[in-house]
């Protein structure tokens, strides 16, 4: 369900195909405080753009988002934009908010302009029917290559009170760090500033978002927004900040294990654990490599043990190592110690290649950083989907 203070509608204007509604808004009838973080893509969207204007002249609030799929309005020049404002300002007229309070995204195809004539005539109708409820239309009609709707919730109790933190997302393809890696959106009626807000969401996406990667591109588009009513009663003090830091975290981390799941393709996981490393920040560069390997994924892919490909692609991080020091395992099956190979029985190696999520352990040092990243097997199936994917 939608928290308290959050009602949805969706629509179809068979923009790339009809037959699924592939327009989605959400509103906050009562206001709303908000946070986003987008991509670091200098091809930014329109929407991405208009967003991110008006997230600074709205001092962080929101009345409504808008999203569709099957267009990415990206690299659309002047008339994309005007297009993005024009969607935008439809909808503040229909909600009656200011402008300023609508944030959008768009999803899908780059370099299309978007079907006006048939986008425009559905903002007043999702705007009337906009109801409380499930937030499964929503993330349906914001799918692009997804081969499910992706959602994940948590309940934060405290002094007689509980409020719901909820999240949806979109993303199948293209998807890697450097913000956001797809378009997310975080609910909570819990009462909380912008700054607040602005706080639980980077940690969250921090641990999450900022640690998966598919296909090693960010898109044009990447988005998560967090938007917070403040409808549902809180206990005296509020609710307790590590609480709900803990449920926004829980709810993005479910959200980003279920796109790499939905990856493109996916027939089995990577998920890398570096530790030993002389800080945090050179154990992720080391997973970062390790599960972005063009070599390790195709191996994954084939349930191949050739684990000197995870060897060498510690070596290029960048970070120094002491091959000395490396002890590998995967599926906790030994692999390399003490600067040689580990006495494994073949069958054991490969059985752990062939894990539906390949859990790589590498410790490179003896220092306390530690942390890791997960993506997945490049498959036959991706090469193919994204060859044909405009025609």
């Amino acid at each position: 369900m939608l928290p308290a203070g959050f009602t949805s509608a969706t629509a179809s204007a068979a923009i790339k195909k009809p037959g699924r509604d592939d327009m989605a808004l959400l509103r906050c009838p009562g206001g709303a405080t908000l946070a986003a973080m987008y991509t670091t893509n200098q091809v930014c969207a329109a929407p991405v753009q208009l967003s991110r204007r008006r997230l600074r002249e709205s001092r962080g609030h929101c009345g409504a988002l808008l999203v569709n799929s099957g267009n990415a309005n990206a690299a659309t020049g002047e008339r994309g934009m005007a297009n993005a404002i024009e969607l935008t300002d439809a909808v503040a007229r229909a909600c009656d908010i200011a402008p300023e309070a609508v944030q959008s995204n768009s999803t899908g195809v780059i370099g299309v302009q978007l079907p006006m004539d048939r986008m425009m005539p559905q903002v007043g109708g999702m705007a009337a029917h906009a109801a409380h409820g499930s937030v499964e239309p929503f993330a349906r009609a914001i799918m692009t290559t997804d081969t499910y709707p992706k959602w994940a919730s948590r309940t934060v109790e405290h002094g007689g009170c509980a409020c719901s933190v909820v999240g949806c997302a979109k993303g199948a393809g293209m998807i890697h760090p450097n913000m956001a890696t797809m378009i997310a959106v975080i609910m909570t009626d819990a009462p909380l500033a912008p700054a607040e807000l602005d706080g639980h969401l980077r940690a969250a996406v921090e641990r999450s978002f900022h640690r998966i990667s598919i296909d090693g591109d960010t898109s044009t588009n990447d988005s998560v927004f967090a938007l917070a009513s403040g409808a549902a009663p809180a206990p005296a003090g509020g609710f307790p900040p590590e609480a709900l830091r803990a449920a926004f975290a829980a709810v993005a981390r479910d959200l980003a294990l279920m796109i790499v799941r939905d990856g493109e393709g996916y027939e089995r996981g990577i998920h890398v654990r570096v530790s030993g490393a002389a800080c945090d920040a050179d154990a992720l560069i080391v997973a970062k490599t390790i599960a972005s390997s063009l070599l390790v994924r195709c191996a994954v892919t084939g349930g191949d043990p050739n684990w000197g490909r995870i060897l060498a692609a510690a070596g290029r991080s960048g970070v120094r190592i002491d091959v000395d020091d490396l002890q590998l395992a995967v599926g906790g099956v030994p692999l390399f110690e003490r600067g040689a190979p580990a006495d494994t029985p073949l069958a054991a190696r490969e059985a752990a290649f062939r894990a539906p999520m390949v859990t790589v352990d590498l410790r490179v040092g003896h220092g306390a950083g530690a942390d890791e990243f997960i993506s997945c097997g490049l498959t036959k199936a991706y090469v193919e989907l994204n060859a044909d994917y405009t025609t």
